[in-house]
């Protein structure tokens, strides 16, 4: 049975954006308790809280809604007790209800889906599943999505999502290492029209790498990385980054020298990647 905590409702910043409304957010609350400072840099400092606290809800409020099956799978990741079942060692990494897509993306994601009339998409890491059936809904009938996921508790968490979804039947779940399933899918002479990447930060570069050299990505493909911004790491100095910051740097870098493709980095949440491949 799965346990739940309310109080794990209330997401903690994990994007550029985020923390920087909630710095800025404690400097205006320190700033407004001084009577020695100008009303004109209280105003400033004011203005420029609510100019940053205020984007995400008005994009969130512009955009199209979540279907209920996207929208249920959501409210319950964000009460699931992911400390605790990290805690009791019940899981292979860290999770937290942050490491969902959420609404925003799940539907820029979907979009793209469209754009690009994509018939066989690859996920590589699936958490609870909410991009993979964000994607799946824009998938046509006879699409098929294939979603790579190491972690058994959050693979059958997806799972029993997609039951609650006809949508769901268009997603195949590959439990285990995600290089490893990378090679099995290429020995199987399988590929991708679309790949979406959100999974170990340390393994982007070989995910990478492993759809070209191994031709999962069809040519004119896309390949969609998550985090590629990692909570202002990748620019802030040296000194202020973790072995992810420096992990998804080192594939920006990556790709950015990447002769067989074209690539653009779009400040969407904590940062979306978008690569086609050109040869």
């Amino acid at each position: 049975m799965t346990n739940v905590v309310e109080q794990h409702t209330t997401a903690r910043p994990v994007t550029p954006l985020g923390i920087l409304a909630e710095e800025l957010e404690g400097i205006v609350q320190a700033v407004n308790e001084q009577t020695d400072l100008s009303a004109e840099l209280k105003a400033k400092l004011n203005f420029a809280w609510r100019l940053a606290a205020g984007l995400d809800p008005y994009l969130e409020e512009c955009t199209t809604a979540e279907s209920p099956a996207l929208a249920a799978l959501a409210k319950k990741t964000s009460v699931e007790a992911w400390t605790q079942r990290f805690n009791e060692g019940a899981t292979v990494r860290q999770l937290e209800q942050e490491m969902l897509s959420g609404h925003v993306e799940g539907q820029t994601l979907k979009m793209f889906i469209h754009m690009t009339k994509a018939k066989r998409v690859l996920e590589i890491g699936m958490f609870t599943g909410y991009s993979a059936l964000a994607m799946a809904e824009a998938l046509p009938a006879d699409g098929e999505l294939v979603a790579c996921e190491v972690d058994p508790y959050t693979a059958e968490f997806g799972l029993a999502a997609f039951r609650q979804s006809p949508h769901g039947l268009k997603i195949r779940v590959e439990l285990g290492s995600a290089l490893v399933t990378l090679d099995k899918l290429a020995a199987a002479g399988e590929s991708f029209d679309f790949v979406f990447i959100d999974a170990d930060k340390k393994e982007y570069v070989q995910y990478f790498q492993t759809l070209l050299d191994k031709n999962l990505l069809k040519r004119e493909g896309f390949i969609c990385v998550d985090n590629t911004l990692l909570q202002g790491q990748v620019y802030l100095p040296v000194g202020d980054s973790t072995p992810n910051g420096e992990a998804i740097a080192q594939f920006n870098r990556v790709v950015a020298a990447e002769e067989r493709v074209e690539q653009v980095l779009l400040p969407l949440r904590d940062g979306l990647t978008i690569i086609r491949r050109i040869c």
